[in-house]
């Protein structure tokens, strides 16, 4: 039986994607919304005091990369919490993170909209793709802030962040606890046909099924995609979304993010 393109890693905000580089295959371990300096990012722009969890992510990164042994990491995006140059904090976290990486695989960043001055800050280190996204064979990857490149939607399967997904669960007992979520399901091509001003049949389209990582991070916030009234973030949902299931990190299946 052929293993799915893209596969959560049971327990955890990660997934093995099977992608091709140049016409070699190759295994990418994905995550997104790592988040890099976030304590002190909270220190100045709420004054949240907490103690530093670099190291603690970090190990969790680096334990993922020994356990899937891939040929490239790819960062979905938000690789730093900083909006612009890292500095201070998250510029020691993020410069220690990438030389651990550089020791276990390649490493790639989609940029989201918290990485606008990572490329210069890593230089050559890391690979920092356009902020439309990429394509490795047939998945493609983007952050989810702006709208993603026809290229990225020519693929099979899509793996996408931005939203921090996570549904609002009930006891019988009225007890409620959030829990982080993955949202998998087919996209709409009339909504990206719109957005590109183009039939939907000028798209090349291969009724790819959009996969939305929760947050490696777990001081962040995020998306509650089963309360009404919680907006998303990106641009082409919900409305680009024709259905999506959610699942939780044990890999538990809700059913439609709709109806949980």
């Amino acid at each position: 039986m052929t293993r799915p393109l893209v596969e959560p890693i049971p327990g955890e905000p990660a997934a093995v994607a099977r992608t091709t580089r140049q016409g070699f295959p190759e295994r990418s371990l994905v995550v997104a919304d790592y988040h890099a300096g976030i304590e002190a990012g909270l220190r100045y722009e709420r004054g949240v005091e907490l103690p530093s969890n670099a190291d603690v992510r970090r190990t969790r990164l680096l334990s993922l990369l020994e356990r899937t042994d891939p040929d490239r990491l790819i960062v979905l995006g938000d690789l730093g919490h900083r909006i612009g140059d890292p500095k201070g904090d998250e510029a020691d976290e993020l410069n220690e993170l990438v030389e651990a990486v550089r020791d276990y695989a390649e490493m790639t960043l989609v940029p989201g909209n918290h990485d606008g001055g990572l490329a210069d800050f890593f230089g050559e280190r890391v690979e920092v793709t356009d902020r439309t996204g990429i394509r490795l064979g047939d998945v493609g990857f983007c952050h989810g802030h702006t709208w993603p490149s026809r290229e990225v939607l020519a693929a099979d399967v899509i793996c996408s962040a931005h939203e921090h997904p996570a549904v609002r669960l009930e006891d019988e007992v009225g007890g409620v606890r959030k829990e982080r979520a993955w949202l998998r399901g087919p996209l709409a091509p009339e909504v990206f046909a719109e957005h590109f001003e183009i039939e939907v049949s000028e798209l090349e389209w291969h009724d790819p099924e959009l996969v939305m990582f929760p947050a490696f991070n777990d001081t962040s916030g995020g998306t509650w995609v089963n309360v009404p009234g919680q907006g998303f973030l990106s641009p082409f949902l919900p409305e680009g979304l024709a259905q999506a299931d959610a699942y939780l990190l044990d890999g538990t299946r809700l059913g439609d993010f709709r109806q949980v």
